[in-house]
C-alpha cells in the first residue's frame, strides 16, 4: 500500500452532511410552493425568490456532493485527495447566484417600466410561510458552521439569507402593494433581492477563486512566516516558498532552505514543522534543505554567497 501522504488528505464532516440534507428537503419543498404561488399570484418578487431557491436547490446538491467525495482517500491520480472539489462546487454556487440576480435584474426592470397586476394576498401568504423555513434553515446552517467550517456550508448560508431577505421584501412588498395599490414595488423590491443575491454570490466566488488560483490564504503573513523560519538555528535563507489551501482550513507549504554546514539538515526540517505547526497550524509542510555552493539558484545563489561573505 502506497502512503500518499503522512496526514489524511479527507474530511469526515458528520454535521455537515446532516445539515444539508435537512436543508436539503425542506428547500426542495418550499421551491415547488413558490413556483405554483408565484406563477398563480403573478408576482415577480415571489417568481425571482423561486428562481433563488432553484439555485438552493443545486447549491445544496453541489455541496453534497463535495462533502462525500471530501470523504474519499487519496489515490494514484489524486493524490491530494478530493478536497477541492468542494472549492469547486462553491465557484460554480456563487456564479449561479449572480446568474440569478442578473435574471432578476433585467426583468425587475421590464416589469418596473410596465407594471403587471399582482395577487398580493398569495403573495402574502406564501412569503409568510417562506420566511418561516428560511428562518428555520439559516439558524440550522449558521449552527453547523460553528460545528464545522466549511465554505460549502458558508455559500449555503449566503443562499439562505439571500432567501430569508427574500422573503422579508415580498412581504414588505405585499403589504405596500395592498396599502398604495401601486404594483410596481413588486419589481422594486425584486430588484432590492436581485443586489443581494448578486452580493453574496459575488463573494463567494472571490473566496473560491483565490484558493483555486492557489493564492497565500488572507490570515497569513507570508513575510512573518519567512522571518520566523529565518530565525531558527542553522537556516540561512528561505527561498521558492509557496502557501496555499487546498480546501477550507486544509494549508499546504514549500520551501527551499539554505543550510548551515555545520547543521544537521533533519533537525532544521524538524524545527521548521514543529513551528508551522504550533505557531501557524499548518501541518502539511515539504522543506528541501540545500547548500548555496551545491543548489546555487543561479543568480539568487550567488547573490547570496556575496552578501554571506561581506558579512561573514
Amino acid at each position: 500500500m502506497y502512503d500518499y501522504h503522512h496526514l489524511g488528505h479527507v474530511k469526515e464532516q458528520t454535521a455537515s452532511k446532516r445539515t444539508l440534507w435537512i436543508a436539503l428537503w425542506l428547500t426542495l419543498f418550499f421551491t415547488l410552493v413558490e413556483i405554483v404561488g408565484g406563477l398563480a399570484s403573478n408576482s415577480l418578487a415571489l417568481l425571482s425568490d423561486s428562481a433563488h431557491m432553484i439555485s438552493d436547490v443545486i447549491a445544496l446538491g453541489l455541496s453534497m456532493t463535495a462533502i462525500y467525495l471530501a470523504s474519499r482517500e487519496p489515490d494514484a491520480r489524486f493524490t491530494f485527495g478530493y478536497l477541492r472539489f468542494e472549492i469547486i462546487a462553491s465557484f460554480l454556487n456563487g456564479l449561479t447566484l449572480a446568474v440569478i440576480a442578473t435574471g432578476i435584474f433585467i426583468e425587475g426592470v421590464r416589469r418596473f417600466v410596465n407594471p403587471e397586476p399582482v395577487n398580493f394576498q398569495l403573495m402574502l401568504i406564501i412569503s409568510s410561510i417562506g420566511l418561516a423555513v428560511n428562518i428555520v434553515l439559516t439558524v440550522v446552517l449558521s449552527r453547523s458552521m460553528k460545528e464545522e467550517k466549511n465554505l460549502n456550508i458558508q455559500s449555503a448560508l449566503w443562499h439562505f439569507i439571500g432567501d430569508l431577505i427574500s422573503s422579508i421584501g415580498v412581504i414588505v412588498s405585499a403589504l405596500l402593494i395592498f396599502l398604495t395599490g401601486w404594483p410596481a414595488f413588486d419589481p422594486l423590491v425584486s430588484l432590492i433581492i436581485g443586489g443581494i443575491i448578486f452580493t453574496g454570490g459575488a463573494k463567494i466566488i472571490r473566496q473560491s477563486y483565490l484558493i483555486l488560483m492557489e493564492s497565500v490564504p488572507e490570515k497569513f503573513d507570508l513575510d512573518a512566516i519567512r522571518a520566523d523560519l529565518l530565525a531558527l538555528e542553522g537556516v540561512e535563507d528561505v527561498h521558492e516558498m509557496h502557501l496555499w489551501a487546498v480546501s477550507t482550513d486544509h494549508y499546504s507549504l514549500t520551501a527551499h532552505v539554505f543550510v548551515n554546514e555545520n547543521i544537521q539538515p533533519y533537525c532544521v526540517i524538524l524545527a521548521i514543522d514543529e513551528t508551522l505547526r504550533n505557531k501557524y497550524n499548518i501541518k502539511h509542510s515539504t522543506i528541501q534543505t540545500e547548500h548555496a555552493v551545491i543548489h546555487p539558484h543561479g543568480e539568487y545563489g550567488r547573490q547570496f554567497l556575496k552578501e554571506k561573505e561581506l558579512h561573514g
